[in-house]
C-alpha cells in the first residue's frame, strides 16, 4: 500500500519566483543579506572547526555566495531540483543547503534525497529559518484580519522536529543546533523588504487575497504596538543548522 502524498502546503513556483526576484534585489545597494550571511558564516565555520577538504560539493540556494576551502563546486537554484527526486550529480563530500529546504512539500524526502546524493562519510548541512522567528509579524498578522486570517505565513520546523527528520531521513548521526539573530525595525515595510531581498517572502501554495488598505493600516500599527522608547521592534530569527553524516 502506498504512503499518501504529503500535503501540498508551498508552491513551487512561487519558489522559484521568490528566489529570482532574491537574486535581482541582490544586485541593488544596501539589499538585506543578515540571514543569508549569517548562514554562510556558520557554515564556513563549521567546514575549518571539522576540518574538512570536500572534492565536490553542492551549494544549494546560496544567492551568490560561496563557502572557502571547496574545489569541485556544483550550484543550484530552489527551481534546479524536486524533493520527491533524487538530486542532480553526485556523489558529494559535502551538501549545504541555504534555506531552501524550509519552503519544500516533502521534507522528508528531501532530505532523504540529501543523504543518498553524499558519497560514504560527505557530510550534508542545512540551515532553516525556525520556528521561534518573526513572533511580531505572526501577531500583526492575525492582528490585521481578527475574525478570519488568511493564510499569510509559512508553518516552520522546530529543533526536535528537524531531529526526528534527520533520523527518519536515514541519517544515523546527526546534530541539530539553533541560535537566533534580533534586528531592529521602525516599520513593518522595511521587514518585509528585508524578507524578500532573502527569498523569504510568501511561498505558499494557496494565495492570499491582497491586504486592503484598512487591513494594510492595521498590521502596520500592530507590528508597531511593540516597539521600545526608541520606536523600535526587535524581531528575532532563529537559524536552525542541521548536520548530518551518511556513514
Amino acid at each position: 500500500m502506498s504512503s499518501p502524498a504529503p500535503p501540498r502546503i508551498f508552491s513551487p513556483a512561487r519558489r522559484e519566483a521568490s528566489w529570482h526576484r532574491a537574486e535581482r534585489r541582490q544586485r541593488r545597494e544596501g539589499a538585506a543579506r543578515f540571514v543569508i550571511e549569517d548562514m554562510a558564516e556558520d557554515f564556513a565555520e563549521r567546514i575549518g572547526f571539522m576540518q574538512l577538504a570536500p572534492e565536490r560539493a553542492l551549494l544549494m540556494g546560496s544567492l551568490g555566495g560561496g563557502l572557502p576551502g571547496l574545489k569541485e563546486v556544483t550550484r543550484a537554484a530552489p527551481g534546479d531540483f524536486d524533493e520527491e527526486l533524487p538530486f542532480p550529480g553526485g556523489p558529494y563530500d559535502f551538501i549545504a543547503s541555504f534555506e531552501t529546504l524550509a519552503t519544500v512539500n516533502d521534507l522528508p524526502a528531501a532530505l532523504l534525497h540529501m543523504r543518498c546524493a553524499l558519497a560514504e562519510g560527505g557530510v550534508a548541512m542545512a540551515s532553516l529559518v525556525g520556528a521561534g522567528s518573526l513572533a511580531n509579524l505572526r501577531r500583526a498578522m492575525i492582528a490585521a484580519e481578527p475574525e478570519r486570517p488568511a493564510p499569510r505565513m509559512h508553518p516552520l520546523v522546530d529543533n526536535r522536529a528537524a531531529t526526528a527528520l534527520l533520523e527518519r531521513a536515514g541519517f544515523r548521526r546527526f546534530v541539530v543546533d539553533s541560535r537566533e539573530l534580533s534586528v531592529a525595525y521602525r516599520s513593518l515595510d522595511r521587514l518585509v523588504a528585508d524578507l524578500r531581498d532573502q527569498a523569504l517572502g510568501n511561498q505558499l501554495a494557496r494565495v492570499a487575497p491582497p491586504l486592503g488598505r484598512a487591513a494594510l493600516e492595521r498590521v502596520r500599527a500592530a507590528f508597531l504596538d511593540h516597539a521600545d522608547e526608541q520606536g523600535r521592534v526587535v524581531e528575532k530569527f532563529e537559524i536552525l543548522t542541521l548536520t548530518g553524516w551518511k556513514t
